[in-house]
């Protein structure tokens, strides 16, 4: 079995001030994928930068303060990556990779967008990079008889049940029809919702609420952190869950841990 954890924690050093530290030594997970790091390795106390018991690779973004993806693992990784080959976008803090035996796990912080603005452009050029970079991951995958699991938070809510309050978004960046559209060549290209393949007829579960109004309390919130896995790894994931807080004083970012388990 393995356990894959990801979430977004909107700065590791304010998620660290209020609860990840106890969430990291409680969790199942094998492998934890972080996203909106917004912070250089030195700049994080040792305890969290190498926490016990992990192997970490950090990518943080160039611009100081902003995006940042890393990865912990209980193994050692046969392999490490960061950035997936694009000059644009590969000192952005967006992607890392590692690999472990018969896998290649990737933690992804794709672009949030905003509708109108040069941000939902950069997107966009992100998004058409990246489809081509993800076809590629799954031919060398089934090439070297490998499986490939993309976790992280895509800032894309793909279908009406995985957004609460759908028609109010509707041009609203995250919901665009155009970008729901990529997400479906993403799953066209070789990957499965993991988390919808196992619950396929929920609304959400979400993973993100915003911190205005009663979003949390009322649940109206976004699914937009997936995992998304080659058939094979798919089929095998045995269990899925959104880690939605019991409380929102007790939130310690405002996406919600999304963790898989697969028997191997």
């Amino acid at each position: 079995m393995i356990a894959v954890s990801t979430v977004n924690v909107n700065g590791l050093r304010a998620a660290a001030k209020k609860g990840f530290g106890p969430w990291l030594a409680a969790t199942e997970a094998d492998v934890v994928c972080l996203q909106e790091v917004r912070a250089e390795p030195d700049q994080l106390p040792e305890a969290l930068r190498e926490p016990e018991g992990w192997h970490t690779l950090w990518a943080p973004a160039a611009a100081k303060g902003r995006a940042g993806v890393a990865l912990l693992s209980r193994q050692a990784p046969l392999g490490r990556r960061i950035g997936f080959g694009s000059a644009e976008f590969d000192g952005s803090g967006r992607y890392a990779e590692i690999e472990l035996p018969g896998l290649t796990v990737v933690s992804l912080y794709l672009p949030s967008g905003e509708v109108g603005t040069e941000r939902q452009e950069e997107k966009e050029r992100f998004m058409a990079e990246f489809l081509v970079h993800l076809t590629e991951l799954r031919a060398k995958a089934v090439a070297n008889g490998q499986e490939v699991l993309v976790c992280g938070d895509w800032n894309i809510a793909h279908r009406e049940a995985d957004l609460r309050n759908w028609r109010a978004n509707q041009k609203s960046s995250g919901f665009l029809p155009e970008e729901r559209a990529w997400l479906t060549r993403v799953l066209d290209a070789g990957y499965v919702d993991v988390v919808r393949r196992l619950h396929p007829e929920t609304e959400g579960p979400y993973t993100w609420w915003s911190y205005r109004g009663r979003a949390f309390d009322n649940d109206s919130g976004w699914r937009i952190d997936y995992q998304f896995a080659t058939p094979g790894l798919a089929e095998r994931a045995v269990r899925a869950q959104v880690e939605r807080a019991a409380s929102y004083d007790t939130r310690w970012s405002d996406h919600a841990p999304v963790t898989a388990v697969y028997d191997l």
